[in-house]
């Protein structure tokens, strides 16, 4: 972060009209200037590189790559430069990427504007940020998984916790919601118990489940 007070940020979103809207917000506060935009990876680096911006809030879905290689990038060519990632991936496989390449903060583009806020300074003094719904997210799939298997292969530990949930009733969009993810991806994660364990009826998940285990008093997918 630069020694003045405020904060010096760039954007980089491929659609113009969410980089004004961003601009708009931060331009309201105080302490954040927005000093550059750019639309995609190629204008973002050498943005960095002439700007030196204190953070970079980066999309992950650009046209010429994406913000994940973007913010390596970024961080080459300005290494004091702090990396926040905005995007509609809520999916914590691309926040461990994020992190990896050298992003200091994640952040889904639902949250509200007062949440982006509260990122951007975070992050400029050096902390780290993750969106709240994905950090608990992370901690349930950092936990020691519950091996289980059936004749197509061995269930991830994501799709124990996907199984338990269905053996519970909950629907797909209530998985979705406990899990911090798409309904396509419960969807997806569904036809693969269904694959692997070849069964087909609730009613049999719901036996295979209770078995195993999954509904045990105490039995915990975080």
């Amino acid at each position: 972060m630069s020694e003045s007070t405020v904060i010096r940020v760039a954007l980089c979103d491929d659609h113009g009209i969410v980089r004004g809207g961003l601009k708009r917000i931060l331009d309201a506060e105080d302490d954040l200037e927005v000093i550059g935009e750019a639309g995609n990876v190629h204008d973002a680096v050498a943005l960095a590189d002439s700007e030196r911006p204190d953070v970079f809030v980066m999309d992950i879905s650009l046209p010429d790559g994406n913000g994940i290689s973007a913010t390596a990038e970024v961080r080459r060519a300005s290494p004091n430069t702090r990396v926040l990632i905005l995007t509609v991936h809520d999916d914590v496989a691309y926040l461990r990427r994020a992190f990896e390449a050298g992003a200091d903060g994640y952040m889904v583009k639902d949250a509200a504007d007062a949440e982006l806020v509260t990122a951007i300074r975070q992050v400029a003094t050096g902390q780290q940020y993750v969106h709240p719904t994905l950090g608990a997210a992370l901690l349930a799939a950092d936990a020691p998984p519950v091996r289980l298997h059936g004749p197509g292969g061995n269930l991830s530990a994501r799709e124990v916790e996907v199984l338990r949930f269905i053996a519970l009733g909950l629907t797909n969009g209530e998985i979705a919601e406990q899990l911090y993810v798409s309904v396509r991806t419960v969807e997806t994660h569904r036809t693969h118990i269904h694959q692997k364990l070849n069964i087909r009826r609730r009613a049999e998940l719901v036996r295979y489940a209770r078995n195993a285990g999954l509904l045990d008093e105490g039995h915990s997918t975080s």
